[in-house]
């Protein structure tokens, strides 16, 4: 699909305002990233506890974050997930004894902040099927209900999957819910009313990221992207020649680089799903540079005329639909995400918004002129040899001169 037929736009003559502005926000990400010590990492590379938990009805997020500031100190991340009523809280503990102190500060600030019932019944919102069929066994013999042990067992497993399934997704308003669980009969409705209580809130997971593992993490980070650069590398000098390489992947640490000092900037955490976003990144932009650069290559074999930056060019304005079509739809996609994703996506969409944006123009206004001024100094060098070699060659071909008697 052409959207654009033969264009002929001037893209390499205004390569200098673009060049400028990626020096600018490359030089002010690297300042950032000075200032502040380095990417702001999230709790996957410190090391900490994550904890996700599902409400029934509006989570109150300020009086968490106060409760849990006054147990724990500091400021936790306590990050609501938009149009739900789920929340994420983190805290960063690098110690593993710290990290299990802070995850029974949260469980307990949870039960005293929502004013969970302390009745001794357990909580069917917060428990698993084991737990159940456990509590259940000895009630439901003294109430009279005869149950096998595997029937017990499928009772069990009938209440939590009622109440993990849409809407209530984990977590049942009232004990009264489960009179709709498969295999309640009203005499079992009244034994889970006498064992069990419903907690305002559903714990979904709980993930801790040891500080060793966190680091581990973050090196493993580094080495993927690079090992990704590097074979990228291998494949342009390869397929094409090695300046194409050079400047594909030039122009890729261009992008990652430039990402990560908007996100410094920003004060955006570095998380694994931005790690993923930058691989995306690196895949997407690395294929866009290859599309102009094979086209290039095609247009060397077609055509002998004009110079070798008009056929950049050239090339350029031939890809343009292509990068248009491609660029567009995936931006938009992305774009879409970070609206609409929420704060559990928002890492890995702002990350692929701006890593398309930087991507697609850094293909032609960064690893074209690359290619070019590479390709003339290639040239230069080149024509002085030649210089030198015939400048040489009639001075050692030269007879002596004789001496006048």
């Amino acid at each position: 699909m052409q959207l654009f037929k033969n264009t002929n736009f001037d893209f390499l003559g205004k390569k200098w305002p673009f060049i400028i502005a990626s020096m600018v926000l490359m030089f002010a990400g690297i300042g950032s990233l000075v200032m502040k010590g380095g990417p702001r990492y999230g709790i996957d590379f410190r090391g900490g506890t994550l904890v996700y938990v599902k409400f029934a009805d509006r989570p109150p997020i300020e009086r968490l974050r106060s409760a849990l500031s006054a147990k724990l100190g500091g400021v936790p991340e306590v990050q609501e997930v938009t149009g739900t009523n789920e929340v994420i809280i983190g805290t960063e503990m690098r110690d593993e004894k710290e990290q299990e102190r802070g995850r029974a500060a949260i469980l307990e600030t949870l039960a005293t902040t929502t004013g969970a019932q302390q009745s001794g019944k357990l909580d069917v919102n917060n428990t698993g099927a084991g737990a159940l069929a456990d509590r259940l066994r000895g009630p439901l013999a003294g109430a009279g209900v005869s149950l096998s042990e595997p029937q017990l067992q499928d009772l069990a497993t009938n209440i939590r999957t009622f109440r993990d399934e849409a809407p209530r997704s984990g977590v049942v308003k009232s004990v009264d819910d489960l009179r709709a669980a498969p295999g309640v009969t009203p005499q079992i409705l009244q034994v889970l009313k006498q064992e069990l209580d419903a907690a305002p809130y559903g714990i979904r997971n709980i993930e801790i990221v040891g500080p060793k593992m966190g680091e581990e993490l973050r090196r493993q980070a580094l080495y993927v992207v690079l090992a990704a650069l590097a074979g990228m590398l291998i494949y342009i000098a390869f397929r094409f020649e090695w300046i194409y390489g050079v400047a594909a992947v030039l122009a890729v640490f261009h992008d990652t680089l430039v990402t990560i000092g908007i996100f410094s900037i920003m004060n955006e955490e570095i998380t694994l799903t931005v790690v993923a976003a930058l691989l995306t990144l690196v895949g997407y932009s690395m294929n866009d540079t290859i599309v102009v650069f094979d086209r290039i290559r095609e247009n060397l074999k077609l055509s002998k005329r004009g110079s070798f930056p008009e056929l950049v060019n050239a090339s350029i304005n031939q890809t343009l639909s292509r990068t248009i079509l491609t660029s567009g739809l995936t931006f938009l996609t992305a774009l879409s995400l970070l609206v609409f994703g929420g704060p559990v996506l928002r890492g890995f969409s702002l990350a692929l918004v701006i890593g398309i944006l930087i991507g697609t123009y850094s293909s032609v206004f960064i690893a074209s002129p690359i290619v070019i001024w590479a390709r003339d100094w290639l040239e230069g060098r080149k024509h002085n040899r030649q210089l030198a070699t015939s400048q040489a060659t009639p001075l050692r071909g030269r007879a002596p001169a004789k001496s006048a008697k």
